[in-house]
Formats: structure tokens, sequence, C-alpha cells
């Protein structure tokens, strides 16, 4: 199988590529920059910029894309400017690739196209589905159109996949990345009022559901990437602790937060109680269901 993906050089797109890898698939890497060149490790990679059109005949014969570029939601603090980059960079990119993806000579069989649990908004601690609607919030709205900018692609029949993605739980990057050293030395603690919901799932669990949805023909739409039981920022605090044999004694009000972090404090604090539903009706077994067994996965990889 030949596997086209973006954004391959961040957390989920470089596991995914060396799990691709490992089993002796081929992987294109589709790379931001000036030229395209053979990597190291047996793959391949070509140029494409969001926005661009990118010509069809770099995916002939890929079985499958992986989209998951798009700038960083967390990475910088959310002016009007880098609000407006975070929407652009996913609306744009996606659009780019489904397009490339409709006009191929020979269309990929599948497109998985990111999206996130962002999409419900705040949903407070009501048990959340792929049937629930989006929300109002700025992410919600990202969301939504991240996933219809996708359109092209499912218009000229291509299977496409939305994996709503929830907290990747490793130690190697994203959120977590930065969570864990807190904890290490010992100024983990809940954030807020630790009542809301972090949906969350280890990374090893988020590429075997990537893997999964690539395999099974039978599956599209969107897919809640979770865990099947999302818990409480202060339950995922207090395992923290446990497994780091760390005191969680710190708290970071909610009010301090929006001072460092500005509007990106109400993805924090926001709560999304959401459920894999879609991946467990399509036989994913989730190997790391629990936060305990995350964590450690985590803790093992780093």
């Amino acid at each position: 199988m030949r596997v086209a993906i973006t954004g391959s050089t961040g957390l989920i797109g470089s596991a995914l590529t060396r799990s691709l890898l490992a089993d002796g698939h081929r992987v294109l890497r589709l790379t931001r920059g000036r030229t395209a060149a053979r990597v190291a490790d047996g793959g391949e990679s070509a140029t494409w910029e969001p926005g661009t059109r990118l010509d069809p005949a770099v995916l002939d014969g890929v079985d499958a894309v992986v989209h998951l570029a798009g700038a960083g939601v967390g990475d910088r603090r959310w002016t009007a400017s880098y609000k407006g980059e975070i929407r652009l960079s996913r609306l744009q990119g996606t659009r780019t690739v489904a397009e490339a993806c409709a006009e191929a000579a020979v269309p990929p069989r599948v497109l998985v196209s990111a999206s996130a649990t962002g999409y419900y908004g705040d949903t407070g601690d009501r048990v959340v589905t792929e049937s629930d609607p989006a929300g109002s919030d700025f992410l919600a709205s990202v969301c939504g159109g991240w996933e219809s900018a996708a359109a092209p692609a499912a218009q000229a029949g291509v299977r496409v996949v939305h994996p709503r993605t929830g907290l990747v739980v490793s130690a190697d990057g994203g959120a977590w990345g930065r969570l864990f050293p807190l904890f290490r030395y010992g100024l983990g603690g809940r954030l807020g009022s630790g009542d809301q919901y972090w949906p969350f799932i280890s990374l090893p669990d988020h590429i075997a559901a990537l893997r999964h949805v690539i395999d099974h023909e039978d599956v599209a739409g969107p897919l809640n990437f979770t865990a099947p039981e999302p818990l409480t920022n202060r339950a995922i605090t207090r395992a923290t602790g446990r497994i780091l044999h760390r005191p969680t004694l710190a708290a970071v009000p909610a009010s301090a937060l929006r001072i460092v972090l500005g509007e990106f404090a109400g993805s924090i604090t926001g709560s999304c109680r959401a459920v894999p539903d879609g991946l467990l009706k399509a036989g994913f077994i989730f190997r790391q269901p629990g936060i305990d067994e995350a964590l450690r996965a985590a803790l093992d990889q780093g």
C-alpha cells in the first residue's frame, strides 16, 4: 500500500509514518518547501503549498491520503491574525488536497482528513457522539469549515473520513508533551475548576485507529478519536500524579489561564465528553482504553 501524508513531521504524522514503513508500506510525504527529495528511511517526498494547486499526478498510484497539516492551535496566543492563520491553514490546505484527490487520474481509495473534538464546542457533562451538532465558538467553526473543505474529494467518489481527535497522550509532543515535565517537577495540578471533561486518546491507539479506517472500506464520515470513557481534568490530574508518583496540589485558576493564554484558555477549561461511538461500531478495539494505560504507554515510548 502507498500512503501520502501531509503533516508527516508532526506528532501523529511521524508516528503514522514509522508504523506504515515498519509494516512494509510505502509513504509519500507531502512537505512544504522548495524541492522534493528521497528521505533516508525509504520514504519519498513531494512539495505542496496550501492554497496553491497540487498537481493531481503527484497522487498517482497512491492508495490513501492522510491529511494532518495545519497551524498549531496551542502554539501561539490567539491574536486576530493567528486565528486567521489557524482557519486558513486548515481550509485552504484541505481544499488543496481534496481537489487533487478528485482530479487524479486514478483517485485514492480514501482521504483521511483531520478534524478535532473542538467541533462540538463546550458541551458540559453531556455525552457527545458523532451525531451531535457543531458548537458555536471559534474552534467549532474552524472544525466545521475544515471538514466541509474536503467536499471535492467526496463529490468525486473518494471515501472521506474525518478523525475528530481529542487530546493525544504522548510524552513526545502536543499538549501532553508540555504537561508531563510540569508533573515530573511536582508542579502538575488541575486547570480551572477541574470538572471539565477532557476527551483523550493514547498515541498508539490513535495510530491504530488511523490504520483501521484506512483499511476498512465501509468506514466514512466523522469519527471521534477518543478513548471510550472520557474523564474530567481533575481525574486525569490525579491519575498522572499517581503514575508519576508526584503530588498534584497545584491548581491554576481559570482567570490566570485567561491572562496567560487569552481566548485559547476557553479550550482548556471547556468540557467535551466525546465518546468513540463510530470507531467502536466499526470494530476498532482500543489497546489503552483507560487513562492509566494511556499514560504508561506514553512514558514507555517517551
